[in-house]
Protein backbone atom coordinates (compact mmCIF):
# COMPACT_ATOMS: atom_id res chain seq x y z
CA UNK A 1 0.00 0.00 0.00
CA UNK A 2 2.60 2.58 0.88
CA UNK A 3 4.35 2.49 -2.81
CA UNK A 4 6.52 5.65 -3.67
CA UNK A 5 6.72 6.86 -6.90
CA UNK A 6 10.60 7.04 -7.92
CA UNK A 7 12.24 9.60 -9.40
CA UNK A 8 12.97 8.51 -13.03
CA UNK A 9 16.50 9.37 -14.39
CA UNK A 10 14.85 12.14 -16.78
CA UNK A 11 15.49 15.60 -17.05
CA UNK A 12 13.64 17.80 -15.08
CA UNK A 13 11.00 19.88 -17.12
CA UNK A 14 12.92 22.90 -16.84
CA UNK A 15 15.76 21.76 -18.76
CA UNK A 16 15.64 21.28 -22.70
CA UNK A 17 17.50 18.88 -24.70
CA UNK A 18 19.50 20.06 -27.71
CA UNK A 19 16.83 18.32 -29.94
CA UNK A 20 13.81 20.28 -28.17
CA UNK A 21 15.58 23.53 -28.70
CA UNK A 22 15.90 22.94 -32.24
CA UNK A 23 12.62 22.51 -32.73
CA UNK A 24 11.45 25.46 -31.01
CA UNK A 25 13.73 27.18 -32.98
CA UNK A 26 12.66 26.08 -36.63
CA UNK A 27 8.92 26.36 -35.10
CA UNK A 28 9.55 30.10 -34.20
CA UNK A 29 11.36 30.43 -37.57
CA UNK A 30 8.30 29.47 -39.13
CA UNK A 31 5.86 30.96 -37.33
CA UNK A 32 7.69 34.19 -38.49
CA UNK A 33 7.63 33.18 -41.62
CA UNK A 34 3.78 32.42 -41.46
CA UNK A 35 3.49 35.66 -39.99
CA UNK A 36 1.04 38.32 -41.46
CA UNK A 37 1.72 42.19 -40.02
CA UNK A 38 1.41 45.53 -41.22
CA UNK A 39 0.43 45.94 -45.28
CA UNK A 40 0.90 41.87 -45.70
CA UNK A 41 -1.93 41.27 -43.35
CA UNK A 42 -3.97 44.36 -45.17
CA UNK A 43 -3.94 42.67 -48.17
CA UNK A 44 -4.96 39.25 -47.17
CA UNK A 45 -7.90 40.09 -45.05
CA UNK A 46 -8.71 42.64 -47.85
CA UNK A 47 -8.10 39.61 -50.55
CA UNK A 48 -10.31 37.46 -47.94
CA UNK A 49 -13.26 39.50 -47.66
CA UNK A 50 -13.21 40.01 -51.08
CA UNK A 51 -13.57 35.96 -52.16
CA UNK A 52 -16.03 35.57 -48.79
CA UNK A 53 -18.23 38.44 -49.95
CA UNK A 54 -18.51 36.74 -53.92
CA UNK A 55 -18.99 33.22 -52.51
CA UNK A 56 -21.81 35.04 -50.24
CA UNK A 57 -23.32 36.22 -53.06
CA UNK A 58 -23.32 33.00 -54.92
CA UNK A 59 -25.41 31.25 -52.30
CA UNK A 60 -27.94 33.80 -53.25
CA UNK A 61 -29.60 33.99 -50.03
CA UNK A 62 -30.70 30.33 -49.51
CA UNK A 63 -28.67 29.89 -46.50
CA UNK A 64 -28.90 32.98 -43.37
CA UNK A 65 -25.22 34.37 -43.26
CA UNK A 66 -24.55 32.81 -39.80
CA UNK A 67 -25.42 29.53 -40.85
CA UNK A 68 -22.91 29.74 -44.40
CA UNK A 69 -20.44 31.44 -42.32
CA UNK A 70 -20.65 28.78 -40.12
CA UNK A 71 -20.28 26.28 -43.27
CA UNK A 72 -17.30 27.63 -44.32
CA UNK A 73 -14.98 28.18 -41.12
CA UNK A 74 -14.69 26.50 -37.73
CA UNK A 75 -14.64 29.59 -35.81
CA UNK A 76 -12.98 30.03 -32.34
CA UNK A 77 -10.48 27.71 -30.28
CA UNK A 78 -12.49 24.89 -29.50
CA UNK A 79 -14.99 24.45 -33.08
CA UNK A 80 -11.16 24.51 -34.73
CA UNK A 81 -9.73 21.81 -32.38
CA UNK A 82 -12.71 19.69 -32.55
CA UNK A 83 -12.35 19.80 -36.17
CA UNK A 84 -8.62 19.22 -35.92
CA UNK A 85 -8.72 16.12 -33.58
CA UNK A 86 -11.69 14.23 -36.16
CA UNK A 87 -9.14 14.82 -38.79
CA UNK A 88 -7.04 11.72 -39.47
CA UNK A 89 -3.25 11.85 -38.59
CA UNK A 90 -1.19 13.12 -41.50
CA UNK A 91 1.07 10.62 -42.54
CA UNK A 92 3.17 12.33 -45.14
CA UNK A 93 4.62 15.56 -46.56
CA UNK A 94 1.59 16.73 -48.69
CA UNK A 95 -1.48 17.29 -46.57
CA UNK A 96 -4.45 15.35 -47.28
CA UNK A 97 -6.39 18.44 -46.44
CA UNK A 98 -5.04 20.56 -49.30
CA UNK A 99 -4.85 17.22 -51.80
CA UNK A 100 -8.99 17.34 -51.58
CA UNK A 101 -9.62 21.01 -52.25
CA UNK A 102 -10.89 20.42 -55.73
CA UNK A 103 -12.52 17.49 -55.59
CA UNK A 104 -14.52 18.54 -52.52
CA UNK A 105 -17.70 18.14 -55.25
CA UNK A 106 -16.79 14.43 -55.69
CA UNK A 107 -17.36 13.28 -52.10
CA UNK A 108 -20.69 11.96 -50.51
CA UNK A 109 -19.25 11.79 -46.82
CA UNK A 110 -19.87 14.39 -44.60
CA UNK A 111 -16.15 14.22 -43.29
CA UNK A 112 -15.44 17.64 -42.40
CA UNK A 113 -10.88 18.69 -43.29
CA UNK A 114 -9.51 21.72 -42.85
CA UNK A 115 -7.20 23.35 -45.53
CA UNK A 116 -5.64 25.78 -43.03
CA UNK A 117 -5.98 27.90 -39.85
CA UNK A 118 -5.49 31.32 -39.18
CA UNK A 119 -4.58 31.97 -35.48
CA UNK A 120 -4.28 35.03 -33.71
CA UNK A 121 -0.49 35.04 -32.96
CA UNK A 122 -0.74 38.13 -30.48
CA UNK A 123 -3.54 36.85 -28.39
CA UNK A 124 -3.21 36.62 -24.52
CA UNK A 125 -2.54 34.26 -22.85
CA UNK A 126 -0.41 32.51 -25.36
CA UNK A 127 -1.66 29.00 -23.80
CA UNK A 128 -4.99 29.22 -25.62
CA UNK A 129 -3.60 28.13 -28.90
CA UNK A 130 -0.32 26.30 -27.79
CA UNK A 131 -1.96 22.90 -28.72
CA UNK A 132 -2.92 23.85 -31.49
CA UNK A 133 0.41 24.66 -32.71
CA UNK A 134 1.07 20.92 -32.59
CA UNK A 135 -2.42 19.72 -33.32
CA UNK A 136 -2.68 21.56 -36.96
CA UNK A 137 0.67 20.21 -38.04
CA UNK A 138 0.00 16.75 -37.14
CA UNK A 139 -2.96 16.90 -39.21
CA UNK A 140 -1.31 18.09 -42.10
CA UNK A 141 -2.41 21.73 -41.66
CA UNK A 142 -0.92 24.86 -42.38
CA UNK A 143 -0.99 27.94 -39.72
CA UNK A 144 -1.25 31.31 -41.08
CA UNK A 145 -0.45 33.83 -38.14
CA UNK A 146 -2.26 37.43 -37.75
CA UNK A 147 -0.81 40.09 -35.54
CA UNK A 148 -2.08 43.46 -35.23
CA UNK A 149 -0.60 45.19 -32.40
CA UNK A 150 -2.28 42.82 -29.86
CA UNK A 151 -5.66 42.82 -32.31
CA UNK A 152 -5.30 40.27 -34.40
CA UNK A 153 -8.59 38.38 -32.64
CA UNK A 154 -10.20 41.68 -33.72
CA UNK A 155 -9.16 41.39 -37.43
CA UNK A 156 -9.99 37.96 -37.43
CA UNK A 157 -13.69 38.33 -35.86
CA UNK A 158 -13.88 41.07 -38.65
CA UNK A 159 -13.86 38.26 -41.51
CA UNK A 160 -17.09 36.11 -39.80
CA UNK A 161 -18.64 39.07 -38.37
CA UNK A 162 -17.62 38.38 -34.87
CA UNK A 163 -16.49 40.83 -32.26
CA UNK A 164 -12.99 38.64 -31.78
CA UNK A 165 -12.07 35.14 -33.20
CA UNK A 166 -8.58 34.01 -32.08
CA UNK A 167 -8.72 31.13 -34.53
CA UNK A 168 -10.33 30.62 -37.91
CA UNK A 169 -9.67 27.05 -39.43
CA UNK A 170 -10.85 27.24 -43.13
CA UNK A 171 -13.05 24.20 -44.25
CA UNK A 172 -12.17 22.92 -47.63
CA UNK A 173 -15.56 23.01 -49.87
CA UNK A 174 -13.95 24.08 -52.98
CA UNK A 175 -14.79 27.06 -53.36
CA UNK A 176 -13.05 30.40 -54.40
CA UNK A 177 -12.16 30.98 -50.70
CA UNK A 178 -9.92 27.74 -50.90
CA UNK A 179 -8.45 28.61 -53.73
CA UNK A 180 -7.33 31.97 -52.74
CA UNK A 181 -6.14 29.88 -49.53
CA UNK A 182 -4.09 27.44 -52.12
CA UNK A 183 -2.76 30.31 -53.65
CA UNK A 184 -1.35 31.84 -50.53
CA UNK A 185 0.36 28.95 -49.03
CA UNK A 186 1.44 27.96 -52.76
CA UNK A 187 3.32 31.22 -52.91
CA UNK A 188 4.63 31.34 -49.23
CA UNK A 189 5.94 27.62 -49.90
CA UNK A 190 7.58 29.33 -52.89
CA UNK A 191 9.35 31.94 -51.02
CA UNK A 192 7.30 34.85 -53.22
CA UNK A 193 7.46 38.11 -51.86
CA UNK A 194 3.87 38.33 -52.96
CA UNK A 195 1.49 36.78 -50.68
CA UNK A 196 -2.06 37.54 -51.65
CA UNK A 197 -3.28 38.73 -54.87
CA UNK A 198 -3.81 42.38 -55.92
CA UNK A 199 -7.17 42.30 -57.25
CA UNK A 200 -7.54 46.37 -56.03
CA UNK A 201 -8.55 46.80 -59.48
CA UNK A 202 -11.68 45.55 -59.69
Amino acid sequence: MGRRKRKSGNLPDSVTTPQQQQQQQQQQKNSESNCYEGERLVGLLKSLDREIETAKRSNNGVLPEKIWIKQQFAIGINDVTRTLERMKPSAGEKSSANESVLDYGNREDSFVCLQAVLLAGDCNPRGLTKHILSLAPSRGVPLIFVRDKKAGSLRLGELVKLKTAIAIGVKVKGSGINRLIEEILHERGSGLGKTVRDDSNH
